[in-house]
């Protein structure tokens, strides 16, 4: 539960520093976002592989942007769901994300997480390449958010790229 809160912490953090933050310099395009990684890495009962691919949108809400992915594991466990991020640019090529999604998680032969209903927060660090690609490290959490009998959650850490799905809006700095 500690590592949950602190994991938690950390998302709002980073989001009151999204929010506090000047804009992007530019526009960044929608993304296609291809991961993988340890699922399970913290507990070691159920460790597996996993495998995600998510839709980044290049719609703004003030400083957020919609996205939607799937997540597979090796033990056949997988997990649909939709939520809102946020990036925080360190100059050209360094941008820190946070992300907060809900879904539904399916079993298989994986960890029991507890209920069907499961939230996700999640940071990133990533290195943007000149074509907006972005080349980085996940870490995020699942939980049903005590809505379930049981709440063990799990933690996942992905490597992933993001392929953008066209230029973007140049910005003074680009």
């Amino acid at each position: 539960m500690r590592r949950f809160t602190a994991i938690l912490m950390a998302i709002c953090v980073l989001g009151g520093a999204c929010a506090m933050a000047p804009p992007a310099r530019a526009d960044d395009p929608a993304f296609v976002t291809l991961g993988g990684g340890w699922f399970d890495l913290n507990r070691k009962q159920k460790e597996a592989g996993e495998f995600r691919a998510e839709y980044w949108s290049d719609y703004k809400l003030w400083f957020l942007h919609p996205f939607a992915g799937a997540m597979l594991t090796t033990t056949d466990s997988g997990y649909g769901y939709a939520g809102l991020r946020a990036d925080l640019f360190f100059g050209r090529r360094w941008v820190v994300s946070g992300a907060e999604a809900v879904g539904a998680y399916a079993r298989g032969d994986g960890k029991n997480l507890g209920d069907v209903l499961e939230f996700r927060s999640e940071a990133e660090f990533a290195y943007r390449f000149d074509d907006r690609g972005r080349l980085g490290l996940a870490f995020y959490h699942i939980s049903n958010a005590g809505f379930g009998k049981i709440n063990p959650g799990t933690e996942i850490l992905s490597l992933f790229y993001a392929i953008p799905l066209g230029p973007g809006t140049p910005g003074p700095d680009d």
